[in-house]
């Protein structure tokens, strides 16, 4: 049985270890209304533009630009897998990670290619040590300061001159979107070719007028809208592991005020042993004095 030193030593261990998971959960809880804030304020855009871009891709001729045409075989695919920068954010990117090695291996079943793009440096260190998978591109420390427009411009760019080229058939992305601070869903999204709306029944599908031409509205309007939605992909993510971590802290905070006060208990009943014993050898010895 450990002695009252070391129990009194573990409470004190416990209880700093308590201190800092309510600091965390206090921070965490600061950066997810910054970034809550963010991501409710981009998504009426974001999903109206996806209405529009589905509807452009119903209705316009797909060979007017690469980013609407689907490939007729689909040989070579492209995931990007965004992670947390951090742990300590409960089940946040082990979900992600797990959903990832699934699509790679589904996709590999069917005789696809799959080459991979992390964001996030738990991804990083994850398929680091993996080397089965192929990684073309990381991109790490994007979360831990404010998301911005530019670092999503600069994957989305990436994905849509490596898309054009040829060398992947679709592009999909596996992430965490943001539904409340208790919730986050795993989502693994199509990006690449624009998935277009499905036609109500009895719908004429007209393609638009485009002016000045459709050549140039489709240049122009389709990379900001691949964009925008890599930069709704990676504000969902950053909204998300913030809300992780600020359950992830509380519960850590709650399981150790259980551990405190069990060692506690532990700790009073082993004191009142030991006065118990003391009071037994002081009256054990009175009694040896009196005979």
């Amino acid at each position: 049985m450990a002695s009252m030193r070391d129990i009194k030593r573990k409470i004190s261990s416990v209880k700093s270890t308590q201190k800092i998971t309510k600091t965390m959960y206090l921070v965490a809880g600061a950066k997810l209304r910054k970034a809550q804030e963010s991501i409710l304020q981009l998504r009426p855009y974001a999903f109206r533009m996806q209405e529009l871009i589905a509807s452009l891709a119903l209705r316009a001729n797909p060979e007017l630009h690469p980013l609407l045409a689907e490939r007729e075989e689909t040989q070579n695919t492209c995931l990007v897998v965004v992670t947390a920068d951090r742990g300590l954010c409960g089940a946040f990117n082990t979900n992600i990670l797990k959903r990832a090695e699934t699509f790679v291996r589904d996709e590999e079943a069917q005789g696809r290619k799959v080459e991979i793009i992390v964001v996030g440096n738990r991804g990083i260190d994850f398929f680091s040590r993996r080397p089965q998978y192929t990684v073309v591109h990381t991109l790490g420390d994007i979360f831990s300061k404010t998301v911005k427009y530019e670092d999503a411009a600069q994957v989305a760019d990436l994905i849509t001159a490596k898309y054009v080229n040829g060398e992947w058939d679709t592009v999909s992305v596996v992430y965490n979107e943001f539904k409340s601070a208790i919730r986050q869903d795993v989502i693994l999204e199509k990006l690449l070719p624009i998935v277009p709306m499905e036609a109500k029944e009895g719908e004429l599908t007209v393609d638009y007028i485009y002016e000045p031409s459709a050549e140039e509205v489709l240049n122009e309007l389709l990379p900001l809208y691949f964009r925008t939605e890599v930069y709704r992909v990676l504000l969902e993510s950053a909204a998300s592991e913030h809300a992780a971590r600020m359950t992830a802290m509380d519960n850590a905070t709650t399981n150790a005020e259980e551990v405190i006060n069990n060692l506690t208990l532990v700790y009073n009943k082993a004191r009142q042993a030991s006065i118990t014993n003391e009071i037994l050898e002081v009256v054990s010895g009175a009694e040896a004095l009196n005979q």
